[in-house]
């Protein structure tokens, strides 16, 4: 039998990429609208974490009423519902590094360099998601000091102190103007430039390259996660907020002209708040 003409298998592959695209952006969007309806069923209904432990949806009415001691379960719950919040905030933007890493794979399938078989979109993932796992623990860990001397809020998790809402705004001013988050914008805005450099074939490549980049992106907006513990972590409004914020500052053209503006404001609010305090 003659091998099918080279046109055709070119058209086969095209379409081949072009359903596995499309298959990316519904598998992307189904897990952050996932995370989405998380966040709304606990926050939106202006539950306390304690309700988070419980695991149900929704919730009781004797889980309303305030924070549940700290324990191993209830830990694990916060570490979880932390977890769950930066996929549904920082999945969105990385989805066009995830969709030229897919296309990148294809091109190199075609010339040869690696063998059949559809991108390792999912360890990508994974290692990326990995990095904001860690940062989850972290925050866990500083929820329960926080709590634990009094700054911060048990059910709301806002801050009760305007020192440190003071700081905290300052802090995440000052950082926007900083090298290190210069340079680690500078990568989420230019993915494909990254990916021609430290391109790495097989799904542990693909889980090394996520790992990467997530700790870039982990590198540009922590300090923006922090903020969270200023407006609320159960604020859904403010969730929001940094949301389009950290998408604008990666994804939207003028995005990096966004970052004196951004920390003027951020250091503007926070030295108000510290002279009214």
């Amino acid at each position: 039998m003659n091998p099918p003409p080279v046109e055709t298998s070119t058209r086969a592959l095209e379409r081949l990429i072009e359903n596995e695209r499309r298959l990316v952006v519904v598998a992307l969007a189904i897990v952050t609208l996932v995370a989405w309806g998380y966040l709304l069923a606990g926050a939106g209904t202006g539950m306390s974490p304690a309700a988070m432990s419980t695991w149900q949806f929704p919730p009781k009415a004797a889980t309303l009423f305030g924070p549940a001691p700290w324990s191993l379960p209830y830990a694990v719950a916060m570490i979880v519902m932390w977890f769950v919040m930066m996929v549904a905030m920082m999945l969105p933007s990385a989805a066009p590094m995830m969709m030229i890493y897919a296309r990148v794979w294809r091109q190199a399938q075609r010339q040869g360099q690696i063998g059949t078989g559809s991108p390792p979109i999912l360890a990508f993932a994974v290692g990326y998601l990995s990095c904001w796992f860690g940062f989850s623990v972290l925050a866990t860990a500083l929820q329960f000091a926080l709590e634990r001397g009094g700054l911060v809020d048990g059910m709301w998790m806002w801050s009760l102190s305007r020192p440190l809402t003071a700081c905290l705004l300052v802090i995440a001013g000052l950082y926007q103007l900083s090298p290190l988050k210069r340079a680690c914008l500078s990568h989420c805005r230019s993915p494909a430039a990254y990916l021609a450099g430290r391109w790495r074939a097989g799904r542990s490549g693909a889980f090394r390259l996520g790992l990467e980049h997530g700790a870039y992106c982990l590198g540009c907006c922590w300090v923006l996660m922090l903020l969270l513990f200023a407006g609320g972590v159960m604020n859904l409004v403010w969730i929001a907020g940094l949301t389009i914020l950290v998408l604008l500052e990666k994804l939207a053209p003028f995005g990096a002209r966004l970052t004196i503006p951004i920390a003027a404001i951020l250091i503007a609010s926070g030295v108000a708040l510290a002279v009214l305090a």
